[in-house]
């Protein structure tokens, strides 16, 4: 009886997913029970559960009065996040019920396996969004959004990475920047350095500052839970996209291109004429490995000045003010545009996004999303501070400072925009890539081996 038990029981769980997948529809679904062994009543039971957690392409919102949205969000984000739907329940009366996890792809999968999915998740990057929409688990948002105001507010390029099959299935929420290079103004006119608007500019006058003693770049690419080596990759991922341009980064993405083609490599030998400079960065290569992301953003506003220049994204900005929160945005610290590496392809930035997915299709689900879409309803935790809004409708006024409407202003206008390309591979490359990083940075003389290493494991895992 056990064996059978368990065999009835893998049955069941395949006939559950094929009904919410809409393999398998409601007759279809109680015949199969029946087969299977279950009574009458225990079948409509399970099918009534089905129904409960209705998930996939279904076109008619089951009625609900409650909305619970899976995020990896905390803290402050959470707080913030708290306050803008606090809006949408007080206009709607629909409660919304927030669970946060640093781990949200093992949650959501655990869910997703228990039939027990999230009405909204927020994914951190588009390729769980593709992964789950191939599999039929997302409700598609242009079936509900007003799709004309959706074009008047997010530019082709977000839209285009929200789609799936040329329907719409996630919305850009929170936006990073990842074309910035931080810096301090006071120190900069102290010493006479000009901002760089190419990248020939930015190696002359990092060569200037090592050969006046100081070293011109602060860089750190450790971090916790094994994902050490992604602002090393964040790095690779913006030269790129700025040297070959969006065409050649959408084949690498995808894998069209491989690691070993010269177009990767020089975008690796480009890091590293910052990684590997002279006299660039104080203790490398080993200060690099051993330093955590965040505490590497500090030395070029510490009194006197450990480097001049730090790259990462625009949240950096919480590391210096936490750190130095005396310092004053724009005087004390600031960002600079990413240099041009190639004219062709000036202003091209790299970014990341949280992204708002529905795996449920109720109508507290596609009242909260349409409310989550609108402009109004993202000013709330732009005014708030720590937001970029992808939304062009968002007024910059509503910004708390000027360096949170630069980089703003800087993202909603950007010519060619793409996701950091990590973030849009196979989990497994990803993991490599990060790794990849690492090793070039210590042994640069490998760099070949390494790149042919990286093409075994793509190949390996993107389906042909």
């Amino acid at each position: 009886m056990p064996l059978y038990d368990r065999y009835q029981r893998n049955q069941l769980d395949t006939l559950v997913e094929n009904y919410t997948q809409n393999k398998v529809g409601r007759r279809g679904f109680m015949q199969q029970a029946l087969a299977i062994g279950l009574s009458a009543s225990a079948a409509t039971s399970l099918l009534a559960a089905c129904g409960n957690a209705t998930t996939g392409n279904n076109s008619t919102p089951v009625a609900a009065t409650e909305v619970d949205v899976l995020n990896v969000w905390s803290s402050d984000e959470q707080a913030s996040f708290q306050a803008t739907v606090d809006g949408f329940t007080k206009q709607t009366g629909v409660k919304v019920k927030i669970e946060a996890t640093r781990d949200l792809s093992s949650t959501l999968n655990t869910r997703l396996r228990g039939n027990n999915p999230p009405d909204i998740a927020i994914l951190p990057n588009p390729g769980k969004m593709q992964e789950l929409a191939s599999q039929n688990k997302l409700v598609p948002l242009d079936g509900f959004l007003d799709m004309n105001q959706v074009k008047t507010d997010y530019s082709q390029a977000w839209i285009d990475l929200g789609s799936y099959n040329n329907k719409l299935y996630a919305l850009f929420y929170k936006a990073a920047n990842k074309g910035t290079i931080w810096y301090s103004p006071k120190q900069f006119q102290a010493q006479g350095y000009q901002v760089p608007t190419t990248w020939q500019d930015l190696v002359s006058l990092s060569t200037t500052i090592a050969k006046s003693g100081k070293y011109p770049w602060s860089m750190g690419v450790s971090s916790s839970g094994g994902s050490s080596g992604w602002p090393a990759a964040d790095w690779i991922d913006q030269i790129y996209l700025s040297q070959s341009g969006p065409d050649m980064y959408d084949q690498w993405v995808s894998h069209k291109i491989k690691w070993t083609d010269p177009s990767v490599k020089q975008a690796f030998q480009t890091f590293g004429a910052i990684a590997h400079g002279e006299h660039y960065i104080s203790g490398a290569p080993q200060s690099i490995l051993g330093t955590d992301y965040q505490a590497a953003s500090y030395p070029p506003f510490a009194s006197p000045p450990g480097a001049y220049m730090y790259y990462l994204g625009d949240f950096t900005s919480t590391f210096i003010t936490a750190r130095y929160p005396k310092a004053e945005a724009g005087t004390d610290f600031n960002f600079f545009s990413f240099p041009t590496v190639n004219a062709q392809y000036a202003g091209a930035v790299t970014g990341g996004a949280d992204v708002v997915v529905a795996l449920k299709n109720t109508t507290a689900v596609q009242k909260l999303v349409q409310y989550m879409a609108t402009a109004r309803a993202q000013e709330i935790w732009v005014k708030r501070g720590g937001f970029i809004s992808p939304n062009k409708s968002v007024d910059l006024s509503a910004y708390p400072n000027e360096l949170a409407k630069n980089s703003a202003d800087m993202l909603t206008k950007a010519s060619i925009y793409r996701f950091g390309a990590d973030d849009l591979m196979p989990s497994a490359v990803e993991n490599a890539f990060w790794k990849a990083t690492l090793s070039y940075i210590q042994t640069p003389e490998k760099l070949d081996s390494i790149l042919s290493d990286m093409e075994n494991t793509a190949s390996q895992n993107y389906n042909s």
